[in-house]
């Protein structure tokens, strides 16, 4: 099968001479936009002489020659039987239609946008808040949306993974991200994003050194070893021989707490089973409300928790168990800007509900206090929305050891410490099983 070659009409419009002409129409062809005149860069003598025969002018145009588009639309069908868009479209390549591309990438990077603004981590914690806002300012990653959704859905997934299991970096990432044990080493985009995240969330500055960066990885649980890690918990009598069981229960019937360390809490056997389906356990940010409880109760203490600020990964990870075992987890922390934060992440980690931590709690606790501390940053509180709104209008932090008395005093701790010293409420006792 033979193909015809060019036509002398081909040819003539293709002579390297009249490539500025191409070229423009191409670029304006591309443009998306309707088309009626062009303009042509400085013109020498024979692209001159060119343009002029092509065209079938009496006179040599000028150096930057102007023309209506009907003109050469003319001359080329009349040459070579195509239209203008075809017969550059040949040489120079296909014409685009710029003005539906930026359309399309427009609404790529607003439905990016959108989709960061409402993914499942964002609005569970909204003090990523600044850092949504910060990724939106930074811009795309090499222009893409699809590149910059790519390291964004890896960024959250670390983000919703942690706090990590006492995990060196290495091992985190590999299981985290598709088995890439590189894939958070120093100096790298994506280990950056994370970093600054944490650092949202827990109100400081970005990290900008090696030991800051460690430092903020511990925090989450990164090469958090398994014996620094430990969990306070009051009035948790377990059965079995585990080293968790034995020692909770020695310290339970002592009226103490039992610091409960990552490793015990994880070994095998000690899974915690509640000895009543309807189990609560009422977890606090500070030692002290453990302290005083410990102090009202004694050996009968009700089942407490402490998360000691941030909880780390064996207060996740004990508070977790329980709640995989059908118990109701509620939790109380300070009301101002941290706390809220912290509030926040420990209601998205492990499943807890608030224990006194609304609005109309926070303006009840005010009585309590003249004149607290300052409130600091505050984000959105998820649970109660009105309570940020409460706070910043009061601007005074009630800290949680000024409400600790309210907090014993709840008639289901009540219930729980008075009815234990009868024996007969066995829902503030715990059982454990060996698996």
């Amino acid at each position: 099968m033979t193909h015809a070659g060019p036509t002398s009409g081909d040819r003539a419009l293709r002579r390297p001479e009249l490539r500025p002409l191409r070229q423009v129409v191409h670029d304006r062809l591309s443009s998306g936009r309707p088309v009626t005149r062009v303009r042509l860069w400085p013109l020498d003598g024979t692209q001159r002489e060119a343009l002029t025969d092509l065209l079938g002018l009496d006179l040599l145009p000028d150096v930057r020659p102007s023309a209506s588009l009907a003109r050469p639309e003319e001359a080329v069908i009349e040459l070579c039987g195509r239209t203008v868009r075809e017969a550059v479209t040949e040489p120079v390549g296909p014409s685009a239609d710029r003005t539906a591309e930026r359309c399309r990438q427009k609404e790529e990077r607003a439905e990016l946008w959108n989709w960061l603004d409402t993914h499942d981590t964002v609005r569970a914690r909204p003090a990523l808040a600044d850092w949504v806002v910060s990724r939106r300012s930074a811009g795309l990653v090499g222009g893409s949306p699809r590149r910059t959704r790519a390291l964004l859905t890896d960024a959250l997934a670390v983000l919703a993974a942690l706090p990590a299991q006492a995990d060196p970096l290495p091992i985190f990432a590999a299981r985290v991200l598709k088995g890439d044990s590189h894939a958070l080493d120093d100096g790298t985009r994506l280990p950056s994003l994370v970093l600054r995240a944490l650092a949202a969330l827990h109100d400081t500055a970005p990290p900008q050194s090696a030991l800051e960066r460690r430092a903020l990885w511990a925090r989450a649980g990164i090469a958090d070893d398994e014996l620094s890690s430990a969990v306070l918990a009051a009035g948790l009598r377990p059965r079995g021989s585990s080293p968790l069981a034995r020692v909770a229960r020695v310290c339970a019937d002592a009226g103490q707490a039992a610091s409960l360390t990552l490793a015990q809490v994880r070994a095998p056997g000690a899974f915690i089973l509640p000895a009543e389906p309807a189990s609560v356990v009422h977890v606090a940010e500070n030692t002290s409300v453990m302290a005083l409880a410990l102090r009202r109760f004694g050996t009968h203490c009700p089942l407490l928790g402490c998360t000691s600020g941030w909880p780390n990964n064996a207060a996740v990870h004990l508070l977790r168990l329980l709640a995989d075992h059908g118990t109701t987890l509620l939790y109380h922390g300070d009301f101002d800007g941290e706390g809220i934060r912290i509030a926040a992440y420990a209601f998205d980690k492990t499943l807890a509900r608030p224990w006194r931590m609304t609005a109309a709690d926070y303006r009840g606790a005010l009585v309590r206090t003249s004149e607290g501390p300052p409130l600091g940053r505050l984000t959105g509180a998820p649970w109660d929305p009105e309570l940020t709104a409460a706070m910043a209008s009061h601007g005074t932090a009630v800290v949680e050891e000024l409400v600790t008395d309210p907090l014993l005093e709840d008639p289901a701790v009540a219930a729980l410490g008075g009815t234990a010293r009868g024996g007969r409420l066995r829902a503030a006792r715990w059982e454990f099983r060996t698996l």
